[in-house]
């Protein structure tokens, strides 16, 4: 009885191993794809991925570094500019490019192995990857030339970069259910996105808005997150405004409707 248990448990750990090793390939295979239908192999081809983001946020930092420093000494407008937009550009990336991500690659999933989830994971790892890549370069350029200091606590920054990507892929799964097959919805993902810039809390932080209006931004899973990246940046700040177990529970809860709305629009996905 006991060896046929511990050989049912050693298969069962074996298969699931071996399941997460099909999922990594099918994601790998899905990420190497969406580099050659997004960026191509000609001119700049891959390196694009880069500096699309980073002629962005480069852009933003610039506009602001002619300003005055914010509050204290190391809150510096280059960094601030730099982690808001930055950090931002993944949600409006991931977020972004969910729209007619089934219509796109729906001869893809003739391949039993390949799923939705899988499509849209890969063009969040992607995306992410990117954009920390760029804003990390672009925060070490500025410390070498003086326009920021290190960041004060980097495990809190690397954190609130980890929890916008778990926050922007739950909304694009929610984006690619909703903008299936309804061209009206899908016309207004952008133009939502960029509404939304101004009160995500990329751009100000929750000390300066009064209430009763700080406490309904408090509601936005996105201004605790990038109250967590300043205060992770900046040595002055604190973490007052951050509320680890809401943003948790919020990701969570969107990362289960997501999954569902993904589900119940799969079956309604015709191949032929």
């Amino acid at each position: 009885m006991s060896t046929r248990a511990e050989t049912s448990g050693f298969d069962c750990s074996t298969s699931l191993a071996q399941s997460f090793e099909v999922q990594r390939r099918v994601i790998g295979a899905l990420i190497m794809r969406e580099l050659h239908t997004r960026y191509g192999r000609e001119n700049v081809g891959y390196l694009w991925m880069f500096l699309e983001p980073m002629l962005l946020a480069g852009a933003v930092a610039g506009i602001h570094g002619v300003a005055p420093g914010h509050i204290g000494t190391d809150i510096l407008p280059v960094p601030f500019s730099l982690v808001g937009y930055g950090i931002f550009i993944i949600f409006r990336g991931i977020f972004g490019r969910a729209e007619g991500t089934l219509e796109t690659n729906r001869p893809l999933l003739y391949h039993r192995m390949v799923t939705v989830f899988d499509m849209l994971a890969a063009r969040a790892l992607l995306e992410s990857a990117a954009v920390c890549g760029t804003v990390s370069f672009l925060l070490l350029m500025a410390c070498l030339f003086d326009l920021s200091l290190p960041p004060a606590r980097p495990l809190w920054l690397i954190a609130g970069a980890g929890y916008m990507v778990w926050f922007s892929w739950a909304m694009s799964m929610i984006c690619c259910a909703a903008t299936h097959e309804n061209r009206l919805v899908a016309r207004l993902v952008h133009p939502m996105t960029y509404l939304f810039m101004p009160i995500a809390g990329g751009f100000y932080m929750m000390k300066w808005v009064p209430r009763p209006y700080r406490d309904w931004l408090g509601y936005l899973p996105t201004t605790h997150i990038f109250e967590m990246c300043r205060y992770g940046q900046f040595e002055s700040l604190n973490d007052t405004y951050v509320d680890v177990t809401y943003l948790t529970l919020a990701c969570l809860e969107l990362t289960l409707i997501g999954i569902l709305s993904i589900k119940l629009v799969r079956k309604h996905v015709h191949l032929s």
